[in-house]
């Protein structure tokens, strides 16, 4: 118990430093900022400080580049349209913190996956009478939502940040469980698995997306040949 303080102690604090040097480099378009838990987004540009608590969305002609301050040095991330980015997911994490976070991670997914065996229940457009349009178009919302942030999650991947983009993805398949079944953000989780030096995790991963539906011939192949590279 003791060590597992220690260990959430230091993610507190890593989180807490990560985001004190993040700063707007240069934005166009539709790019904003919302600060902490709140639902608001405020326009953001060039020179703004970001803290570890902000996230940043960039619309469809938005794009942003970012300046951030790591241990490493100084490093530049370019934000494409349609992205959102949690600053505290710029931040390296330990393989020891990853373990803990990902554990943490599959058991809220296995909760969930429980959850679905109950009783379905009404959402709330249903309860206060919304039609069918507005209900579809609530969902439709809340996946574009959970694409921006797979988005977001490919900057992290392609920028040397596999932790978080493990985290961040299999957060978002836990939400929007409709978006799991892409083939191209499931592999980039396996890919960050392996990077992050947890091939165990990886071979999970490639065996679970052996199982979606819909696989062309190639993509299989690529399965197969991973899984085989993984076991030896």
């Amino acid at each position: 118990m003791k060590r597992l303080a220690c260990i959430l102690a230091s993610a507190f604090l890593t989180a807490h430093a990560s985001g004190e040097g993040i700063t707007v480099q240069s934005a166009r378009g539709e790019v904003s900022v919302r600060h902490g838990v709140t639902e608001s987004w405020a326009p953001v540009g060039p020179g703004d400080l970001l803290r570890p608590h902000d996230s940043m969305k960039t619309g469809g002609s938005g794009a942003a580049v970012l300046s951030v301050a790591l241990p490493s040095g100084t490093k530049t991330i370019t934000l494409p349209s349609e992205v959102i980015v949690d600053m505290s997911d710029i931040r390296d994490l330990s393989q020891e913190e990853l373990m803990l976070k990902l554990t943490m991670e599959k058991v809220r997914g296995s909760g969930y996956r429980w959850n679905e065996l109950d009783p379905p229940i009404p959402n709330a457009g249903v309860i206060h009478g919304t039609n069918n349009g507005a209900a579809r178009e609530l969902t439709e919302n809340k996946l574009r939502t959970g694409r921006m942030q797979l988005n977001g999650a490919r900057v992290l991947f392609e920028n040397g940040f596999f932790s978080t983009c493990v985290l961040r993805s299999m957060e978002v398949f836990r939400l929007y469980p409709d978006l799991s079944t892409s083939f191209e953000d499931r592999l980039m989780v396996a890919r960050a698995l392996e990077q992050a030096k947890l091939n165990g995790e990886a071979l999970s991963e490639y065996g679970a997306m052996a199982g979606l539906d819909g696989l062309t011939p190639e993509q299989q192949a690529l399965v197969r040949e991973q899984m085989q590279a993984l076991r030896r």
